[in-house]
């Protein structure tokens, strides 16, 4: 029987030096892609995410670009095996790439698109923000403790049973690990990005993509794709830029959003892109879910015995 396929991607966090390069030597498409991306970013993106002495690749205007790049590269290969969607998610910026792979925004837009949100996401806070991932509580006793806090600190994400991402000033969500751990936290993880991301502290770049978006073409799409914002299946009917905007000042709903996809009868997920993040994220989830995860090209062969 066909399965009922749904390709994640990942956000940032996900970054290291390397990622894609294999595609890129290897595949065509993974090539053009690459190639595509300089040329309308203007941004060297090959030399982002292959030179290991580029440290580009740990600031959100580059980072952004990079990962978007690297997971659409990764995607026309995995399309080229013959192995297409039913539904896409993506992990805040990974949004934007099941966008793509919706077909919900031409690819030209999107890239630009994509380099305008990191820099606008950098420049709303550029200094002094910050983003942990509590291990071990409930969301409830998150909520209690960011809202006990003296100053700005919010929930970012909602990835799994147990873990909640926290976000927003970097001096406060520090100040906010001891007391995590008070409570009975098994760890308080601090995350590889360079800002308070999805909290009201990023208003400023909402509203700047909220102008960029008046003019972009919404696609009478077919394959929905679910929001962060909302953890609800998108389609055609939805106001889409009032959710891509919203999302950079909004909790990533992610455990609602996978546990959405398989009421709805998703039986494998896709991670496509650098890491496995996603992939540990949707086994905690759901353990009894198939998962598979194509971050390199040694991982292809797993894609034969979907089709």
């Amino acid at each position: 029987m066909a399965k009922n396929i749904a390709f994640v991607f990942p956000g940032q966090g996900a970054q290291y030096s390397g990622m894609g390069k294999d595609f890129y030597n290897q595949y065509e498409k993974a090539k053009q892609i690459y190639d595509y991306a300089s040329e309308i970013c203007n941004i060297d993106v090959k030399k982002i995410c292959f030179d290991s002495s580029d440290s580009r690749i740990h600031e959100t205007k580059y980072t952004q670009i990079a990962i978007f790049t690297t997971s659409l590269a990764i995607l026309e290969c995995v399309y080229g095996m013959g192995v297409t969607s039913n539904v896409n998610a993506g992990l805040s910026l990974g949004e934007y790439t099941a966008l793509a792979a919706s077909n919900v925004i031409d690819i030209k837009d999107l890239f630009l698109l994509v380099k305008k949100r990191g820099k606008y996401m950098q420049e709303a806070f550029p200094t002094g923000g910050a983003m942990a991932a509590v291990i071990g509580l409930s969301e409830r006793e998150v909520v209690a403790i960011c809202n006990q806090m003296n100053g700005n600190i919010y929930i970012a994400n909602y990835n799994c049973p147990g873990q909640i991402v926290v976000t927003g000033e970097k001096a406060v969500v520090e100040a906010s690990y001891e007391i995590f751990q008070k409570k009975g936290a098994k760890m308080v993880l601090p995350l590889n990005v360079s800002g308070p991301f999805h909290s009201p502290l990023l208003e400023t770049a909402k509203k700047k993509l909220e102008i960029s978006l008046k003019d972009v073409q919404i696609n009478n799409f077919i394959i929905p794709y679910v929001s962060n914002v909302n953890a609800k299946y998108i389609n055609y009917s939805c106001d889409i830029k009032s959710l891509l905007s919203e999302q950079i000042v909004s909790s990533v709903k992610w455990q609602q959003s996978i546990k959405e996809m398989i009421r709805q009868g998703v039986d494998l997920f896709i991670e496509v892109g650098p890491g496995s993040t996603l992939t540990n994220l949707i086994r905690k989830i759901d353990p009894g879910v198939e998962v598979l995860n194509i971050q390199a090209v040694g991982d292809m062969k797993t894609l034969l015995k979907v089709n």
